[in-house]
C-alpha cells in the first residue's frame, strides 16, 4: 500500500461488498457487543446493527444489506454512513477493491499461551475444589484462632532490611501471580490479554487488560474477573494449613505466617471499587454497565458544574440521562462511592502515608554512614532503596501511562 492510499479514506459506493475483520457478537439484554479481538476494540450496537453487521458479513453489498433492513424493520438506514463508523473502529478490511488502513493489533502477554494449555482455568470442577480448600482452612481456623495473622508477624526477624526486602520480593511475587490467574483465565476463553503496570490513585499496581472477555457467556467473564482474588485466597489457604502444623518457636512458623498476611492484605483494597478493582468489574457486570467508572465520572463532573454555577449556569445537561434506567441507577449510585471513595483515600494519603515515607526516608538517611554499625547501615539502605525505587516506579508508570493509554476497559488489578 503507498502513503498515499493509507491516508486516503476507502470511497463509499452503495454498490459495493465490505469484507469485514474477523468480528465477535454477544447479545447483552437489548443490545448487541460486536468486537474484534485482535484490536481489542468493542461496542454496543442496537439489534438492527448487529443484524446489518451480519448481513454485511455474509457479503451483501450495502444497497442490498438497506434493502434488507428495510424490508424487515420499515426504516430508512444509511449503511454507508454505519460502515464508515465500522471503518473508525477497525472493524473493516476492504470497501469493494480498496483495502482499509490498519493499525497493529497491541501485544498480548505470553503469547505462546494457547487456550488448550489452559483450558482448566475454566473447568466448573476448578471453582468447587478452591472451594473445599477454603473450607478446609475455615475450619483449621475455627478451631485454632491463634493462627490468625496480625501486623506484627510480618516482622519475622530482627534484621530490618530482611524483612523489607523479603517482603518486598513475596509481595510482588504475589501480585504477579494475581495477575497471572486473570490472564490464564481470560487466554482460556480465547482473549490475549496482556500485563502491565499502572497506577491507581496513589497506588502502584499491576494491571491485566481483558477486554475481550466481553464476548464470552457471563461464567467465563466472572471467572476471569474473579481470578486474582481466587488465587490469593487459596494460597493463603494453603498456608494456613501449613502453618497449622508447623512449631511455633520456628523460623518457618514465622515465615509462614507473614506469608499468610501478605496473601490476604490485597483482599480489602478489592473493595475499593472507586479504583476499578476485580470487584469493580464483577459489580459492573453484575449491574450490566458498559462504562460503570467513566459515566459516573462524568456524572460527578456535571453535578460539580451544576453546583458551582447554579441550575442556570450553562453546564452541560445530565449525561445520565441518555443511559437506560437500569444503568443510570447504578451509575448515580457509582458516583456518591467515587467521590467519598477518593476523596477518603487522597485525605489518606496527605495525612498518614506521606508523612509516613517522609519520616521513614528521613531516619534512613541518618542511620547512614561511618558512626553506625554495619546492621543499621543495611537497613537504612534498603529503606532508602525500596521506597525511593516504588516512588520512581510510580511517577515513571504514570507519565507512561499518561503518553499512551490502553485499547482496552477490563483491567482487573
Amino acid at each position: 500500500m503507498t502513503d498515499s492510499a493509507a491516508r486516503d479514506p476507502a470511497p463509499i459506493e452503495p454498490s459495493a461488498r465490505v469484507l469485514l475483520h474477523d468480528l465477535g457478537m454477544r447479545q447483552d439484554r437489548d443490545e448487541w457487543i460486536v468486537g474484534r479481538m485482535a484490536t481489542r476494540t468493542f461496542v454496543a450496537l442496537p439489534a438492527v446493527g448487529a443484524r446489518a453487521v451480519a448481513l454485511l458479513g455474509e457479503g451483501l453489498s450495502m444497497a442490498r444489506t438497506a434493502e434488507v433492513l428495510r424490508a424487515e424493520t420499515g426504516e430508512e438506514l444509511d449503511i454507508p454512513d454505519f460502515v464508515r463508523d465500522l471503518a473508525a473502529l477497525g472493524f473493516v478490511a476492504r470497501i469493494g477493491d480498496h483495502p482499509v488502513p490498519d493499525t497493529d493489533p497491541p501485544r498480548a502477554s505470553l503469547p505462546w499461551l494457547r487456550p488448550h494449555h489452559v483450558r482448566y482455568a475454566l473447568h466448573p470442577a476448578l471453582p468447587v475444589l478452591v472451594g473445599a480448600l477454603l473450607l478446609a482452612a475455615g475450619v483449621v481456623l475455627a478451631r485454632r484462632p491463634d493462627l490468625l495473622p496480625g501486623y506484627r508477624d510480618l516482622l519475622w526477624s530482627p534484621h530490618g532490611s530482611l524483612v523489607l526486602l523479603t517482603g518486598a520480593a513475596a509481595g510482588w511475587t504475589l501480585v504477579l501471580a494475581h495477575e497471572l490467574a486473570h490472564l490464564v483465565t481470560a487466554r482460556a476463553a480465547g482473549v490475549p490479554g496482556r500485563i502491565r503496570l499502572g497506577t491507581r490513585l496513589q497506588f502502584l499496581v499491576m494491571q491485566t487488560d481483558v477486554s475481550g472477555i466481553e464476548l464470552a457467556p457471563r461464567r467465563h467473564r466472572l471467572t476471569a474477573y474473579l481470578a486474582g482474588i481466587a488465587l490469593n485466597l487459596s494460597v493463603a489457604s494453603a498456608v494456613l494449613l501449613v502453618l497449622a502444623r508447623t512449631d511455633p518457636a520456628t523460623t518457618a512458623h514465622r515465615l509462614l505466617a507473614a506469608a499468610l498476611l501478605l496473601a490476604l492484605l490485597p483482599l480489602p483494597f478489592q473493595f475499593m471499587v472507586f479504583t476499578r478493582t476485580d470487584l469493580y468489574f464483577v459489580l459492573q457486570d453484575l449491574t450490566g454497565c458498559r462504562d460503570l467508572y467513566g459515566d459516573g465520572l462524568a456524572y460527578v463532573r456535571y453535578v460539580f458544574r451544576r453546583t458551582r454555577r447554579g441550575p442556570g449556569g450553562g453546564a452541560a445537561g445530565d449525561p445520565s440521562v441518555r443511559l437506560p434506567a437500569h444503568e443510570r441507577r447504578a451509575v448515580r449510585l457509582y458516583s456518591v462511592v467515587l467521590v467519598a471513595g477518593t476523596a477518603a483515600c487522597l485525605a489518606f494519603m496527605a495525612a498518614v502515608t506521606l508523612p509516613a515515607d517522609v519520616t521513614l526516608l528521613v531516619r534512613a538517611a541518618r542511620g547512614l554512614g561511618p558512626g553506625h554499625g554495619l546492621a543499621a547501615n543495611a537497613d537504612s539502605a534498603a529503606v532508602l532503596v525500596t521506597l525511593g525505587g516504588v516512588n520512581v516506579l510510580w511517577l515513571v508508570t504514570r507519565w507512561r501511562n499518561r503518553r499512551s493509554r490502553g485499547p482496552g476497559r477490563n483491567r482487573p488489578d
